[in-house]
């Protein structure tokens, strides 16, 4: 019997047929938005520079993590959205962000000053329907749900960078109620030390 729980921003986690399926969450109270011990970073919306940007905060990276590339692509997509979503590339304005990282994790918040996400709503619908076309094989309906794009998306945006980061930031996506405020969690998986038994 399938099971969707139907707000997803009270619940971050949808299920059909026993699978788990993610969503972004809307959160003011997340533990996600701690930012104790965190650097801190404030950048001009200048999307000629998230190179050096996402550099500036690779450094703080362990060199034990593994797949670092994918964590500077995710942090480069984040800055992005903040600077070209957010602040609409307007220079006169900044992202701030705070990040820490340890070989277990990975923690980012990121906060711009634009309007805010405000199709949290229809892109977990969207992101929902996606999977379960996949998870029940109706690969037919999979071309609706290619990318998801809204009224004020660019044919440069690809619409589908967010559900990459719905599957690398396993501890979740939350967004303040304003909605111009994110913050990520990656758990690494740590390596399981042998038992020695005499």
């Amino acid at each position: 019997m399938e099971g969707t729980i139907v707000n997803s921003l009270e619940n971050p986690v949808m299920k059909t047929d026993s699978i788990k399926i993610d969503s972004i969450k809307v959160d003011d109270s997340s533990p996600l938005f701690n930012r104790r011990a965190m650097f801190y970073k404030e950048f001009p919306s200048d999307l000629r520079q998230i190179n050096f940007f996402s550099n500036v905060i690779m450094q703080k990276v362990p060199e034990s993590i593994k797949g670092k590339h994918l964590l500077e692509r995710q942090i480069r997509e984040l800055l992005k959205n903040a600077i070209k979503h957010g602040n609409k590339s307007d220079r006169t304005k900044k992202i701030k962000i705070y990040y820490a990282f340890t070989p277990e994790e990975a923690h980012i918040i990121i906060e711009d000053e634009g309007e805010g996400f405000r199709e949290i709503e229809e892109w977990n619908d969207f992101y929902k329907k996606r999977c379960e076309c996949y998870i029940h094989q109706r690969f037919d309906e999979m071309d609706k749900y290619k990318s998801f794009k809204t009224i004020k998306s660019t044919t440069e945006d690809n619409g589908s960078a967010l559900c990459d980061a719905v599957k690398f930031w396993n501890e979740g996506i939350v967004f303040t109620s304003k909605r111009n405020t994110v913050a990520v969690l990656k758990k690494y998986p740590q390596k399981m030390h042998g038992i020695t038994i005499k």
